[in-house]
């Protein structure tokens, strides 16, 4: 014990301001790298790898394991070379999201015509919903956000078309030529319908109490998985409106509900420039700090 206090004494010894700086922008970096992978499936893989990473260097600084020790040497360096390949569709998302809250920041939190033809799209969809609930036609409504889903729009029919309530019923009218697919809603317009989307094979839906889901809820599940985008599904069989988003499904929403919940997705300014704000008030801080102190 006094050996250790000793150490940790001679440590802070030897600090300055270039140490602490060092420090900081280490702590900094880590810290932004946080805030951006949050809320997505890579936070759980991030977790994974930090808690292999710290038993392999405390296994090989206890014991005396040469053999395994240089096979940990050898293998952490392509570990790390891997995390971009891994982590490049979050990295890329994440680096989109800094880069549209920078911009939010500096132009303000002002409502505009875009977020008002936002409102206006919303507020079709879920009107759509809540009559094809009501009279139990099947339908799978896919907003794109940042993910390109160019693959997709290509097994669909264009159409490339305001978004309004009755045209939406009237792609999913029973029998009619493109109600057997998805919709594809991108800047305000329907530019697809008829479109194909991967179906989940996370077994979700297995681990829920109505095991019995169609195609529309798989596919809305696994284009959620393969992307950002929201899938909005409503139910042939009992007419059941559900969302799903990052691999995970909400079901039995009414049309207030649903609602709430596509503007909390669609409306990101304030907590895209809280995500800014969060990264830079440590330097803001600091140089405040600088400037009292002059």
């Amino acid at each position: 014990m006094p050996d250790f206090i000793s150490e940790l004494i001679f440590l802070f010894e030897r600090l300055n301001w270039l140490s602490l700086l060092d420090i900081f922008l280490v702590a900094l970096v880590i810290y932004g790298i946080l805030i951006v992978v949050r809320d997505t499936r890579a936070v759980m893989l991030l977790r994974g790898m930090t808690i292999l990473i710290i038993l392999l260097s405390l296994l090989t600084s206890l014991v005396s394991l040469p053999a395994f020790s240089w096979l940990v040497r050898t293998t952490l360096p392509a570990l790390f070379l891997a995390i971009p390949v891994i982590f490049a569709p979050e990295i890329r998302r994440g680096l989109e999201r800094l880069g549209r809250a920078g911009s939010t920041t500096m132009l303000g939190r002002q409502k505009t015509t875009r977020d008002m033809e936002m409102e206006k799209t919303i507020h079709s969809v879920v009107t759509a919903a809540a009559r094809l609930s009501a009279r139990q036609h099947g339908a799978l409504i896919i907003f794109q956000r940042i993910d390109d889903l160019e693959d997709y729009l290509q097994t669909g029919v264009r159409l490339n078309a305001e978004v309004t309530a009755e045209l939406l019923l009237q792609i999913f009218y029973p029998n009619t030529p493109l109600h057997d697919g998805a919709v594809i809603i991108a800047d305000n317009l329907i530019v697809a319908a008829a479109t194909v989307m991967p179906l989940s094979s996370s077994g979700v839906l297995n681990k829920m109490v109505e095991r019995r889901m169609g195609l529309r809820h798989r596919a809305g599940l696994g284009i959620s998985e393969a992307s950002d985008a929201i899938a909005v599904v409503i139910s042939e069989e009992t007419g059941s409106i559900s969302i799903a988003h990052n691999g995970q499904m909400i079901r039995r929403l009414d049309s207030e509900r649903l609602e709430n919940i596509l503007k909390a997705f669609f409306q990101p300014n304030e907590s895209d420039a809280n995500i800014f704000e969060l990264i830079l008030r440590p330097i803001r801080d600091l140089f405040s700090v600088k400037q009292n102190e002059e």
